[in-house]
Order: structure tokens, then sequence, then C-alpha cells
């Protein structure tokens, strides 16, 4: 398969509006976790989130949103990090080429739509927000901000949705149906992801602390990220730079459980053998892992496992970013690509904030403290729901020139 090149990204998340707030926040170890305060819940004093501190009036203007209109924070929060995408790539028109938009969320309108189940029969000036509440709905609204019209899809396979965005966009490029695709997802805190999961036991009332022994759960966070793929020959056409390759992926399923993965990570073990064997590299070749690392009981145990199914006793360096942004759900996949790219571009390992006590069940330490080194290969971890899993492989872009 051919090597889809990475020529421009864009995130909005808690810890920055930009690319380069980002990665200033990443260096500067400056986590982005509070309490809730753009959203009324009866959990807001209760539990922390990655929350990004714009209000829905805020966003909309930033936007130059008319004042009727019915885009979800969902939406409006794709919108910026899509077009950052596109900008940063030098996009000016789709020109001749081929080009589609593959666009994850799990919230979809929710967000939005939540707010007035109980009144739309009464009130027909919110009606218009009815339609918002389709997933789909916010990757039309990014589709024609950017001016695309040709192939536009929806990707919701819960917190692996992004990754699998990535994924499928790659392989359109490859199967020459696109020349160049943009990818990623999208995610706004709601009421129903706050009460579903705390339904389920496994929010914390305080910083999340991935792969420590006295783990407690997640923090719920909102991002958007996209990046930029395109071909061998748009980049050498456009004489394009490239920042990094998507030189890898896999997907599998360990049909385990709707919400759990399996105790011994079968379907993280697949999806990361696959990646790996797709890129064509040994395990010893990777630099850095960006774990899924959600802090909870269930995740990090089941992944560790598939970390020594996959490494043995020489487990790369690896750590999780969700204590800077929280577990942004359908986003994360893409939020962790955006940071594992700035990995290879920089040299950097991420720390993974909190860490104090390894879990006893097997002898991993995450890195806790930012590592300057060489960074070639990267490998990202997304698991959802449903024990959707999937793993996405990043090369240096001067490994694949």
């Amino acid at each position: 398969m051919g090597k889809a090149g990475i020529t421009g990204m864009g995130i909005v998340s808690a810890i920055g509006l930009t690319v380069e707030e980002n990665f200033r926040s990443l260096v500067e170890l400056k986590p982005g976790i509070s309490r809730i305060e753009n959203l009324d819940t009866v959990h807001k004093d209760v539990i922390r989130v990655g929350e990004i501190k714009k209000t829905n009036k805020e966003l909309a203007k930033y936007l130059n949103l008319e004042e009727r209109n019915n885009y979800t924070r969902t939406a409006m929060l794709g919108v910026m990090a899509a077009r950052q995408a596109v900008e940063h790539a030098g996009i000016t028109g789709t020109g001749k080429w081929k080009t589609g938009l593959v666009s994850a969320t799990s919230v979809g309108g929710m967000d939005t739509t939540e707010q007035y189940f109980t009144s739309y029969l009464e009130n027909e000036a919110i009606r218009r927000y009815i339609l918002s509440h389709d997933p789909g709905d916010s990757t039309h609204k990014i589709a024609d901000a950017l001016g695309i019209h040709g192939f536009i899809t929806t990707i919701s396979t819960a917190c692996s949705s992004a990754a699998n965005a990535i994924m499928l966009g790659a392989r359109m490029i490859a199967s020459g149906e696109l020349d160049r695709v943009v990818v990623g997802g999208t995610d706004a805190l709601a009421k129903f992801t706050i009460n579903g999961f705390k339904t389920l036991m496994i929010l914390s009332d305080t910083e999340n602390t991935p792969f420590d022994r006295d783990r407690k759960g997640l923090n719920l966070g909102e991002a958007a990220a996209y990046l930029v793929l395109e071909s061998d020959e748009v980049i050498k056409a456009e004489n394009k730079k490239v920042l990094a390759y998507l030189s890898g992926f896999g997907n599998a399923n360990d049909a385990y459980h709707q919400t759990a993965s399996s105790e011994n990570g079968e379907g993280a073990t697949l999806a990361m053998e696959k990646a790996l064997r797709l890129a064509g590299l040994r395990p010893d070749e990777i630099s850095y892992i960006n774990v899924h690392g959600t802090a909870t009981g269930n995740n990090d145990l089941s992944e560790g496992r598939a970390l020594i199914n996959i490494f043995g006793d020489r487990v790369p360096p690896f750590s999780s970013t969700k204590p800077y942004t929280g577990h942004t759900l359908a986003a994360a996949g893409a939020i962790e690509a955006v940071y594992s790219v700035l990995s290879l571009q920089h040299g950097m390992i991420w720390p993974n904030l909190n860490f104090r006590n390894p879990m006893p069940e097997f002898d991993l330490v995450p890195e806790t403290s930012l590592q300057k080194k060489e960074v070639r290969h990267v490998l990202s971890n997304s698991f959802g729901f449903g024990g959707n899993c999937s793993t996405l492989l990043f090369t240096a872009a001067d490994d694949l020139h």
C-alpha cells in the first residue's frame, strides 16, 4: 500500500486552540483539566474534565455564523480544526484533485439537542436544531465550510472513531478513489456522555492517572482535530512539504464485551500486529507509543498486556496524553495523531502526567518527564466500546522520501 503523506494539521482542545498552542502546553507540562463551566450538569462540582474555555456564543462569533444558525458545539469545534488543517496544508481549492472528508463523532448534535428535547412541540424557533442531531450533520457543515463536495462520510465507532476515519481516508487514497482527504474527528462535552460514563462508574473526581496502581477513572474532554492526507502524486505535483507519513494501521475487534476490553488485550494486540505488518516494521523499530491510556482499571490492564504481547520485555517508551486533554471520545484518535506527528517533528516523547505507582499486574512504567530523543516511528492506540480497537503508525517524513 502506498504511504499517505500528512501535509496539514489542525486542532482545538483544552490545552490550546491551535497546533502551536497544543505543542506549547505539551512541552510546558500544562494540562487542561478543570471543573465544568460551559455546561449545566448536576455533576459539575464532582468530576473534572478537559473543557475548551470558549462559550458557544464565542465560537459562533469566531466562525462568523448568523445568529439563527443551527450549528452544534461539536460542529463548531470541527469547523475550527478542519479549517486550520486545510490552511496549514496550503490548500486554496480542490482543483483537479479528487478530494474527500472523513469525519468522526460520537456526540454528534446531542450537545445541543439534549437541551431542548422537552420543548420542541411548544417552541417552533428551536426546531431547527432537530436536523443537527444526526452525527452526519456536523460532517456536512465541515464539508461546506471547506468547499468539499466529493466523497463525504461519517465514522462513529466510539472512542476509536477518529483513528478509523484516518484509516479509511488512507485506504481511499491507496485505492485511487481520492487524491486528497481531510480526516479526523470532533466531540463536545454533553450531559448524555457525562451521565453515561457516570453510570459506568469510570469517571474520576480528580485528575486521571493512566497506568497508575491507584487510577480512579477517566476525565471526559472535548476537542476536534483534523489532518490532511495526500497521495504521492499530489505531493510531487504541488511540491508539498510532508509533516509525516501514515505508514501503517490496523483495526480489530476482540468481541469481548459491550464496554470493556478483554483482559488479555486480544483486540489491541491484533490491531498493533496489523499496523506493524502493513508498515513492514519490527516491534523493536518503534520509538514511542502514544497509548490509549484512559486510566480506567480495565483499559490500562488490557492495553498493558497487549503491549507485552507485542513487545515482550522490551516495550518502547510510552505514555498517555489524556491527562492533558481528558478523553475526547471520537476525537481522541485524531488529537493523538497530531501529538504523534509533533513527536516525530520535534524529537520529543510526551510525559504521562500524574503517574506515581506502577500497576502490580506487570512491570510497565510510562515516561513521566519530557524526553528529547530521536523519534522515527510512533504507534498510536485508540480503543472503543464494543471492542473496536485501532492502531495508527506514523513515520518521520525523511524515512520515506
